[in-house]
């Protein structure tokens, strides 16, 4: 089970990728907390990673796939594995290919969570958390019993600056001339599963769980 889950932002996919991950007993990963770790334990490439991040900068793709590379060569792949939120483009797609084809884990399935941009900025614009015990909240899913105030301490909720209706709508866009690129490529492949994921979470799993059981190769 060698899976890529893709999705524009606020579709899901990363929640449904812990929980898919847990069930299976195969690691999650995320180039993020990749690149996180390897600064974290000062290897070479966290190093070079770091200077980049602090810039503010984009880390390339290169040192991106070396991270990745050493993450699959550690030995807990074998069963599988769920890559969350990469390839984001179609370079990033064809490095990871070539990246795969070195240590023999080819991709079997993507995983296309489709959620309208209307939906994505609900969820994501009504996010909330308090400062001061970090509590999540929803405007509309999970909200406070008093508007704008964590339950816990009373403190007022706050919205953090990339939720925000103009960030969220450029990271859409973002989305849309870059990552879906990505999609043909593999659907050229006939690796491609669509998800509706706008529909209760547990049915989006129970969808998930289906169009892998059907795409898993047949001993």
């Amino acid at each position: 089970m060698r899976l890529i889950f893709v999705g524009p932002p606020g579709s899901g996919k990363g929640t449904q990728a812990k929980r898919l991950a847990e069930r299976r007993g195969v690691p999650h990963i995320s180039t993020g907390d990749l690149l996180r770790d390897a600064v974290r334990r000062g290897t070479d490439v966290g190093k070079q990673a770091e200077e980049i991040m602090k810039a503010g900068k984009l880390v390339p793709d290169a040192l991106v796939i070396r991270v990745m590379e050493d993450r699959f060569r550690s030995g807990d792949c074998e069963k599988g594995f769920i890559l969350d939120g990469f390839p984001r483009t179609l370079g990033q797609a064809e490095a990871l290919d070539r990246m795969l084809e070195r240590v023999r884990m080819p991709i079997q399935v993507v995983v296309l969570f489709l959620v309208g941009d209307e939906a994505v900025l609900e969820r994501i614009t009504g996010r909330r958390s308090c400062p001061v015990c970090q509590t999540p909240y929803h405007t509309r899913f999970v909200p406070p019993r008093i508007p704008d105030r964590c339950d816990r301490d009373g403190a007022a909720l706050v919205q953090r600056p990339d939720d925000s209706e103009e960030k969220v709508r450029v990271r859409l866009e973002k989305y849309r001339e870059e990552t879906e690129a990505v999609i043909p490529y593999y659907e050229r492949r006939g690796l491609v599963r669509r998800i509706d994921g706008e529909v209760d979470p547990d049915r989006v799993f129970e969808a998930l769980e289906k169009a892998v059981e059907e795409s898993s190769p047949k001993s």
